[in-house]
């Protein structure tokens, strides 16, 4: 009977190695493609970059985008819509300084935040609405007139 050696794929003392292999798979199976809405990855929140949890709703004249954005004020957010695609980004700033506090736990995110969603349906820019009340940012996006459903007539002949 002989052995096989089991192949070493990383470095004995490359801790963090397979994570980026593990953070690989999960992008790849949970990547929604052009009709989803595209996060920052796991990277970018080690590197300060958070992503605020969205509700998108397609109504019958319009679409509704509800953002969770709590701790910020209006000027902070940006609101951008280019072709099909909504961006919502800004940034969220500590409001203690870290020298000076001696606090136990941070959980909270800050740094900058973006989302970029795929609309369902075509959108009237120039019409766009947006406003902000307890930290829930509220977009609305009137459809263009031929994005909109309508009943057709069928005639006999």
């Amino acid at each position: 009977m002989s052995l096989i050696p089991y192949p070493r794929t990383r470095h004995p003392f490359d801790l963090f190695g397979g994570l980026s292999q593990i953070h690989r798979e999960l992008d790849r199976i949970f990547d929604f493609g052009p009709r989803g809405a595209t996060a920052p990855s796991a990277l970018d929140l080690l590197e300060g970059a958070w992503s605020p949890a969205v509700d998108v709703f397609d109504e019958k004249e319009a679409v509704r985008v509800k953002a969770e954005l709590p701790g910020l004020k209006p000027a902070e957010i940006e609101v951008s819509v280019q072709g099909n695609t909504l961006r919502i980004q800004g940034e969220r700033t500590r409001d203690f300084d870290e020298k000076r506090e001696n606090y136990h736990r941070v959980e909270r995110l800050y740094g900058q935040f973006h989302r970029a969603i795929s609309l369902p349906s075509p959108v009237d820019a120039s019409a766009v609405k947006a406003s902000y009340k307890d930290g829930l940012l509220e977009v609305l996006l009137p459809k263009k007139p031929e994005a909109k459903a309508r009943r057709i007539e069928v005639n006999d002949t």
